[in-house]
């Protein structure tokens, strides 16, 4: 046999050997890592809010509740400061959200708002109203019992919701990219 031909049955059976113990070793690294089940409870979900246009709402899923992402016009925002005097918590001094959206906005950035889309009174689903549609109300509306939320998750006085809605924690990790589930950097 001639060294060359040692060398490459030598270099042919280590790669095979590698490739074996990889593949016999895939199954025990799939059984650690977590199921997709798993994952959907609470992992990270990213969400690209680059196409969502001024004055309108984005759903999806986490941890098995609906989580709005509104982008909120300039008279949205404005008119966060003028409602306060309405609001059972204008100062969002309930634990409703993480330090970062402790603020009027309740948000990283006062035109995207974050929030689970579930009613603090009895977990319905409020509704998305971009315009008064002749109701005179513009925010969150949860139809079962009549209670409201402007356009921060604020809830207004004199409806059953106690508290505000809650503000997952989330992060941006560019201009048109939301994670939510993980705090972190604030971009």
């Amino acid at each position: 046999m001639t060294r060359s031909r040692r060398f490459w049955l030598a270099g042919t059976t280590w790669a095979l050997s590698l490739t074996g113990m990889t593949a016999w070793a895939m199954p025990f690294v799939q059984f650690l890592s977590p199921s997709s089940r798993a994952r959907a409870r609470g992992a990270p979900v990213q969400v690209d809010i680059s196409r969502l246009n001024v004055g309108s709402m984005k759903v999806i899923g986490w941890r098995g509740k609906p989580v709005y992402i509104i982008r909120r016009t300039p008279r949205d925002v404005a008119q966060l400061e003028h409602i306060e005097a309405q609001l059972k918590d204008p100062e969002s001094v309930a634990e409703q959200q993480p330090s970062y959206a402790r603020n009027r906005n309740r948000s990283i950035k006062p035109e995207i708002l974050v929030v689970e889309g579930v009613c603090t009174h009895l977990g319905c689903t409020p509704k998305y109203r971009a315009d008064d549609s002749g109701t005179g109300f513009r925010g969150l509306y949860c139809p079962c019992h009549g209670s409201k939320f402007d356009f921060a998750g604020r809830v207004y006085d004199n409806v059953p919701a106690p508290t505000n809605l809650r503000v997952p924690p989330h992060r941006y990790t560019d201009e048109g990219l939301l994670v939510i589930g993980s705090d972190g950097e604030v971009v």
